[in-house]
């Protein structure tokens, strides 16, 4: 009987996913996505703890125990992209949750000409372990787009994200997530359907793999990409430092990406840097920073 929830879960995110009609290809301006997971090739959502919840997966938020705040800034070349996170995540208590806040505005050159556009989006996530090892989350956000973009139109309104996260055991997870399932419509936040997968064979070392698929594409669509993170720690054990590699292949863009990063944790903050190279397909660069600020812990943390 603890599959049940399981299979009810992803059965409500596939319903939900199938249920609206397609739109046309999302040329994203979203690119939201914060260092570790960015490093990482994109991947992470069987293993969403803190503001990760908040960009990969909403049930992720239980595996661990904290009152965290981050703040992070990433920039891309390419279309002069500029992209600002603040989240609030506490996952200390029986309901664990988040506020968060994203900014993005880009200045793509069409014909010779720098246009505008910009989103802002608010939102907060809760999630639960349901029954052992079975977290579910969701997600309730606001955007507000506006573009000077020909062909494409202004919009905003509410959305909504689901997802679920099941621990098979202490070294491995598996995760499932749909996105924008229900709510305004807009090519800049496709429907969306990703599913990852996380294993730690020892304490030091994960390793993610996901893909994401965008339901509301007209043409090929998938995103597949996974890496690797090493926690180098001190002999103490209060201070720690993060060295992450990854990979990504995007079919619709027919492009392929190296990513990598790198960061300083301790018991009350952390830093990283993420970056992700073009090195076929073109020659996008995106970097990222992000720092966190750790509150009093909870006991009982799950490892992630």
């Amino acid at each position: 009987m603890r599959t049940l929830p399981l299979v009810l879960a992803v059965a409500a995110v596939a319903a939900a996913a199938a249920a609206r009609p397609a739109l046309a290809d999302a040329d994203s301006l979203v690119e939201d996505q914060g260092a570790r997971e960015l490093a990482l090739g994109g991947s992470m959502r069987a293993s969403s703890t803190g503001a990760l919840a908040t960009t990969l997966n909403p049930a992720g938020l239980p595996l661990s125990h904290d009152l965290v705040f981050e703040g992070a800034y990433g920039y891309r070349g390419a279309d002069s992209e500029s992209m600002l996170h603040l989240a609030a995540c506490d996952s200390t208590g029986e309901a664990p949750g988040c506020f968060y806040y994203h900014y993005l505005t880009a200045s793509p050159n069409v014909d010779g000409m720098d246009e505008h556009r910009h989103s802002h989006t608010f939102g907060f996530t809760m999630s639960r372990e349901v029954v052992p090892h079975i977290l579910i989350g969701a997600a309730a956000k606001y955007f507000s787009y506006h573009s000077e973009l020909m062909g494409e139109s202004d919009a905003s309104g509410f959305n909504w994200d689901l997802g679920t996260t099941v621990r098979l055991n202490e070294y491995l997870n598996l995760g499932v997530v749909g996105y924008n399932l229900w709510g305004k419509e807009s090519t800049q936040f496709p429907r969306a359907v990703g599913a990852g997968a996380t294993a730690r064979p020892f304490q030091a070392l994960t390793l993610a793999f996901d893909a994401l698929f965008n339901l509301d594409a007209t043409g090929k669509s998938g995103r597949y990409g996974g890496g690797a993170e090493y926690f180098l720690s001190t002999d103490n054990g209060q201070m720690g430092y993060p060295l992450r590699i990854g990979a990504v292949h995007d079919v619709g863009l027919g492009g392929t990406y190296l990513s990598g990063g790198l960061g300083v944790a301790s018991l009350k903050l952390g830093f990283d840097v993420g970056a992700r190279k073009e090195v076929s397909g073109g020659n996008e660069l995106v970097v990222t920073a992000s720092l966190r600020f750790f509150g009093p812990r909870g006991g009982g943390a799950e490892p992630l």
